[in-house]
């Protein structure tokens, strides 16, 4: 089956290159008609060339979106997993130099231009004698107490 595919195949290419290219007849053409001959060959190249260029574009176009979809697929599924990023320490000085280069000549202290924050203390509850604590809320009265509160 194999066999017959393949010479089905070049019988078809055969077929299709007898249809499109006819064969040359050059015995008896003079000079000026075989350069007009070759003159329309070369266009007609130049016209099959920009065609295979145009569709070469397309195909490169459509696998990369096919890959693309590919790569969303892939992560819709949570199976492609994003490595986690470390976090690098860079002093501001180092990062000015770094995005400037050679333009970056005098230093900036960024930390004259912040705002101090003080920080509220918390609330500490005052330790008291657990005894005096236990008869004060024994009986109803504690737990009223501990009811209102």
């Amino acid at each position: 089956m194999l066999e017959v595919e393949t010479e089905e195949k070049k019988r078809e290419r055969e077929e299709a290159l007898a249809e499109r290219v006819p064969p040359l007849k050059l015995s008896g053409l003079s000079v000026d008609e075989l350069m007009d001959l070759c003159k329309d060959l070369h266009r007609k190249i130049d016209v099959v060339d920009e065609e295979r260029y145009d569709v070469g574009l397309k195909v490169t176009k459509n696998d990369k979106e096919c890959h693309e979809l590919g790569l969303k697929i892939i992560e819709l599924q949570s199976k492609f997993k994003k490595p986690s990023l470390k976090r690098v320490k860079i002093s501001a000085e180092m990062m000015l130099s770094v995005l400037l280069g050679s333009k970056h000549k005098e230093t900036i202290d960024f930390k004259s231009n912040l705002k101090t924050v003080k920080k509220a203390e918390e609330k500490k509850e005052e330790v008291t004698d657990w005894r005096q604590n236990v008869d004060a809320m024994s009986g109803m009265e504690g737990r009223k107490k501990m009811f209102d509160a």
